[in-house]
């Protein structure tokens, strides 16, 4: 159970006396109680009173605004909660909110019903009821439907939270950028204000020379430590071993961490960037250093790339598992067995690692550095999506590529770095086309931990486009998405 808490609401109204509120309130926490034990809500599932008035309503949602922890509220409709009641509140809340359009009973018990029985059961007028006032107001929500006892609908609970929890950290989430972006790249520019604005993450730059400063500072007892620890984990390649010809390098990458989490611990940051164009002091580029980090839930984009730093730490704090910085590399244009070869200079996260991962050093013909100490593994075979950011001046648009990663079909022994390979869905010309059309990034979020579905439910949260590439995709159609999405997204921006 994670320290995070989602509250669950229920709404009826006074008409009804007390008697019948009791029995409210009691099935209420009985509905509350089975949703808190189904496998998959890995939250705390808090049971508030049942609310009654405009009053009540309005002091829940300002309250759940404001209490740490909470990172979404449940409402429910047990009997008739009359929708006016809940303007003031709704139009108050900055917290995710589930509508969970459910009952008490599973069967109806047919021979037995009654006008008590109705009155007391009827969600199915209260939701209905309160449905509208959510649509009229305009308010962002997930909209769910069945039996709490239906492990379909703790699944859609379940994504719903892993999303709220993308949403928690990303609206306290700070990055560090050591040095600008990349010289002349387009797509990894984008405007921090209003990324603050909408999405709450404070982006702000460091000089790599501040971080140099806290890397030097490091003990030789810290680096001996560390050390020992990468020995204890990893295939260290004989050349870094202590005695190896390498072993200083190894000792270098060892600082570079122990710096690195540092300052990223000291300063509160999250995520962070760094751009092989302004390495400073720094005797290597830093792989093993972000590679690790990254594996300890830290965003990280490269060349300076924040959007993607920013994503990687919120699927990171969605679910945990495998989700890489990513990059499309290359392809095998092979006809009906194209597959795309991702990787990065260094830093691929080994979270999405398939076996363990081995310690190499090699040259690197850019950055104008010592030769870098990274990890080298192939990722773990299975279905996955890619997901890229990109600012389109009024808007963010977040790109989804649903993916099969596979093995490589053949060994890679002359490509030294972390690698994915894998199959786009619906085929890689649609899938191609599709993201070209979209003006999707080249750097991307790999992750097999986080689908379409939690990365939907998070974009309602924030407010950002998402266009999805699955197997249903057709070039002709998402064209007309894109189309169809530039004159929403403008005119719901206003004027």
């Amino acid at each position: 159970m994670s320290e995070h808490e989602v509250w669950f609401l229920t709404g009826s109204q006074g008409l009804y006396g007390p008697e019948t509120l009791d029995q409210v309130a009691a099935q209420s926490r009985e509905i509350a109680g089975i949703l808190a034990e189904s496998p998959g809500i890995d939250v705390r599932v808090v049971w508030k009173p049942v609310l009654t008035s405009a009053e009540q309503i309005l002091d829940i949602c300002r309250e759940a605004n404001s209490v740490p922890g909470v990172i979404g509220v449940i409402a429910w409709m047990h009997t008739f909660s009359p929708a006016k009641m809940w303007i003031a509140g709704l139009d108050a809340l900055r917290t995710p909110l589930l509508h969970l359009h459910t009952q008490a009973n599973v069967k109806l018990p047919w021979s037995e019903i009654d006008m008590d029985f109705m009155n007391l059961n009827q969600a199915a007028h209260g939701d209905r009821e309160f449905g509208f006032i959510e649509a009229r107001l305009g308010v962002a929500r997930k909209t769910v439907a069945g039996h709490v006892t239906d492990p379909r609908l703790v699944a859609r609970v379940a994504t719903w939270l892993r999303a709220a929890r993308g949403n928690s950290a990303l609206r306290s989430l700070k990055v560090a950028r050591f040095g600008d972006n990349m010289r002349d790249v387009a797509v990894t520019e984008g405007d921090k204000v209003e990324a603050q604005l909408k999405f709450g993450v404070s982006v702000n730059t460091y000089g790599v020379n501040d971080l140099v400063a806290v890397v030097d500072q490091v003990l030789d007892a810290e680096i001996d430590k560390l050390v020992g620890e990468y020995a204890d984990l990893y295939e260290v390649a004989a050349e870094l071993r202590d005695g190896g010809e390498r072993h200083q390098s190894l000792r270098y990458a060892a600082r570079i961490e122990l710096g690195l989490r540092r300052f990223l611990t000291e300063g509160r940051f999250g995520a962070f960037t760094t751009n092989f164009e302004d390495l400073g002091g720094l005797r290597q580029l830093p792989g093993l250093a972000v590679q690790r980090l990254m594996a300890d839930g830290y965003g990280f984009g490269g060349e300076g790339d924040w959007k993607t730093s920013v994503l990687v730490a919120t699927l990171k704090a969605m679910a945990p598992g495998g989700t890489s910085f990513m990059e499309d590399y290359t392809y095998d244009l092979v006809p009906g067995q194209e597959l795309i070869l991702g990787a990065h200079m260094l830093e691929v996260c080994p979270s999405i690692a398939s076996g363990t991962p081995k310690l190499e050093i090699h040259p690197l013909g850019i950055g104008g550095r010592e030769d870098p100490v990274r990890m080298v593994f192939d990722a773990a075979p299975g279905p996955a999506v890619v997901v890229g950011m990109s600012d389109m001046g009024e808007r963010f648009r977040l790109v989804a590529n649903e993916i099969e990663v596979v093995a490589p079909p053949e060994p890679l022994p002359k490509l030294p770095v972390a690698r994915a390979v894998w199959k786009p869905l619906p085929n890689f010309a649609t899938s191609t086309e599709a993201w070209l059309t979209a003006g999707a990034p080249h750097h991307t979020v790999l992750s097999s931990a986080v689908g379409t579905d939690e990365l939907s439910d998070l974009a309602e949260m924030v407010a950002a486009e998402l266009l999805v590439i699955d197997a249903s995709t057709t070039v002709r159609d998402f064209a007309d998405k894109v189309r169809w999405n530039q004159a929403y997204y403008r005119l719901a921006r206003g004027f």
